[in-house]
């Protein structure tokens, strides 16, 4: 393999509990009622086809509820915090990766605002080969295009490439242009994962106690 491509929710970073709580507290909301609503017109966000705004409002008429404009740019505030709960193991083996000369990339499927923060206080983001995002190219997860897209920007075939996402349907589309591709739930499973199929054997390996996280690495360092 040459390149190891990322998703980034719930790959690279978690739901910060704070933030979803302050999600629910202002959409009055129990936590399922939240999800069912909440990815009804995720799509449309990703694909940059509307704004924090205008998917808020979406998310108020699907759930019978009406917001204030000063609750709607709560929730945009609180839907970006949501994402930016970075996952400092992942981060490390993504840096040693890199260390030992493997392409890397990110490929996801991002709403605009989420993307503006993450350049102004996501540094390490400029050690990646190739980063991907839906709502830039217009398409997005499981489409195919995606994926082959990444692979010319990093001019490797699909085949050379490993794919990580916690979304199965992500993970078949990955598969469907060839790449290998593995559901991402912990960084436990990933590691025995890679080595029941005997992948990236020889590249450090995820949770290896011989590259411990670099706290530069993830710290939120806004651009000057």
């Amino acid at each position: 393999m040459k390149a190891v491509l990322f998703d980034y929710g719930m790959v690279l970073a978690t739901q910060d509990p704070d933030a979803r709580r302050n999600l629910l507290a202002l959409t009055g909301l129990d936590s399922a009622e939240f999800e069912r609503f909440y990815w009804i017109d995720r799509r449309d966000l990703d694909l940059g086809r509307i704004d924090g705004p205008a998917y808020w409002t979406r998310f108020a008429r699907h759930a019978g509820r009406t917001f204030a404009p000063d609750q709607i740019a709560a929730l945009v505030e609180n839907d970006v915090l949501l994402w930016t709960n970075l996952s400092e193991p992942m981060l490390a083996w993504v840096a040693a990766l890199q260390e030992a000369g493997l392409a890397t990339a990110i490929v996801s499927n991002m709403v605009p605002d989420l993307l503006r923060t993450m350049r102004q206080e996501f540094a390490w983001l400029a050690h990646f080969d190739q980063l991907t995002w839906s709502c830039e190219l217009g398409v997005a997860k499981p489409d195919a295009a995606i994926y082959t897209y990444t692979c010319e920007r990093l001019n490797v075939r699909p085949e050379e490439c490993l794919f990580l996402d916690d979304k199965p349907e992500n993970v078949r589309g990955a598969e469907a242009v060839g790449m290998r591709a593995l559901p991402f739930t912990t960084i436990g499973q990933l590691r025995t994962d890679l080595q029941s199929r005997n992948w990236l054997q020889d590249a450090p390996q995820p949770g290896d106690r011989n590259n411990p996280p670099d706290e530069e690495i993830y710290a939120l360092q806004a651009s000057s």
